[in-house]
């Protein structure tokens, strides 16, 4: 009996390793989006992506035909909600000018490209406010744009 469950929990802890080996760079990015840490100074992306591996890697035997990056990237927004209020001034990035669920927003449906329903599902909102905080996300991150290219524009001439 001891046997079968340490051969289960290797081959668990092989599936998982090759789960990470291959999603990892993508999750980690996805977390750096929503934190707006640069690359080199990840400490809160990390701790986000550590955070929603170890839920993943916990419920790894009941997924049963789940995709797994599905469910860890819906821990990986869990974890980011639980600490939405950390986030909550302006931070740098691409996505600096942004509030958490339009960081949120933003990263599932144009980074991630989960669809408008699965996206108000994930985050208990319905469609329509996804909707809604994906133009007023795009528009805010248009009009930053503009503003920091007439920025460079004024400081060149």
């Amino acid at each position: 009996m001891r046997e079968r469950r340490a051969a289960h929990e290797r081959r668990r802890a092989r599936e998982f390793e090759s789960f990470v080996g291959g999603a990892g760079g993508r999750l980690l990015h996805a977390a750096l989006l929503l934190t707006g840490e640069p690359a080199e100074r990840a400490g809160a992306a990390e701790g986000l992506l550590t955070a929603a591996l170890a839920r993943t890697y916990a419920a790894w035997d009941a997924l049963r035909g789940e995709d797994p990056y599905d469910r860890a990237r819906q821990e990986l927004v869990a974890a980011y909600l639980r600490t939405a209020r950390r986030h909550r001034r302006p931070r740098g990035g691409a996505l600096g000018p942004l509030a958490p669920y339009e960081r949120l927003v933003v990263v599932l449906r144009l980074y991630e490209g989960v669809a408008e329903e699965q996206t108000a599902a994930c985050l208990g909102l319905p469609a329509e406010r996804v909707r809604a905080l994906c133009a007023r996300a795009v528009t805010a991150l248009l009009s930053h744009a503009g503003a920091s290219s007439a920025g460079r524009r004024r400081a060149a001439s």
